[in-house]
């Protein structure tokens, strides 16, 4: 579905938070940026480093530069008329709900399960559209958590860390998957994947979709959790303070 002039003005007005500027949120940033959102907020504490550069592709020449900063550099060059704000630090259980709260929609593109919890549950509170992606190997994810279900429902608790590798362009594709949603999102053009997850293996080519049911017990997006606790962000992460 072709969303036009109208949509054109919807991304215009709109403002998307992207946590993370590494290999999903090169990605991410490039096509918003590109596709003419308003107002993006980039959020990553680290530094650009050498070996980021196989997938981090709007890093280069900014080494050692933080990668917030370098993300808006790049921002700026490929479209000069969108607003950015830089976050240049992590974010943690106390600042979490106040740098979520100013935006429509946040592409969460992190490399640790704590902080997609964490966006999981601050977006649940906020009432904000969470687009989630995850990438390892040749693997890749990605889903859209507004309402029932959430991350939660999909993951109670977090399983131990990859430590595979990343090619490259899997990265690549799961980052543009990610902002087609966000795309769809806040223009009302084509069908977000609320309630369902893409899952691919680009080893073999192979895509397929998973429903993602409710959860009634989920501490989440069941309204029991009333805000954001450090001890639901350790270990497993698993819910043990609601309120």
């Amino acid at each position: 579905m072709v969303f036009g002039e109208e949509g054109q003005k919807k991304l215009r007005e709109a403002s998307v938070l992207v946590v993370g500027a590494g290999g999903l949120g090169s990605p991410v940033i490039a096509y918003l940026a590109a596709a003419g959102v308003g107002r993006i907020g980039i959020v990553d504490a680290d530094s650009v480093e050498e070996s980021n550069l196989q997938r981090q592709i709007i890093h280069a020449g900014n080494l050692g530069k933080n990668k917030a900063e370098s993300a808006a550099e790049f921002v700026k060059k490929l479209n000069p008329d969108v607003e950015v704000d830089i976050y240049p630090f992590s974010l943690t259980p106390d600042n979490v709900l106040d740098v979520v709260k100013p935006y429509d929609v946040v592409a969460g593109c992190p490399d640790s399960f704590r902080v997609r919890y964490m966006l999981n549950d601050a977006c649940m509170l906020l009432k904000k559209p969470f687009v989630h992606a995850a990438v390892y190997a040749w693997e890749g994810e990605v889903a859209t958590f507004f309402g029932k279900p959430c991350y939660r429902c999909y993951l109670p608790k977090s399983p131990e860390e990859s430590g595979r590798a990343i090619v490259g362009a899997t990265a690549g594709t799961f980052g543009c998957l990610q902002v087609t949603e966000v795309i769809k999102i806040i223009t009302g053009s084509g069908k977000p994947l609320s309630g369902k997850l893409v899952r691919g293996d680009l080893a073999e080519m192979d895509f397929f979709t998973i429903s993602i049911p409710e959860n009634a017990n989920c501490p989440v997006c069941s309204g029991k959790l009333k805000g954001i606790f450090e001890e639901n962000y350790t270990g497993d992460c698993e819910v043990k303070r609601l309120e």
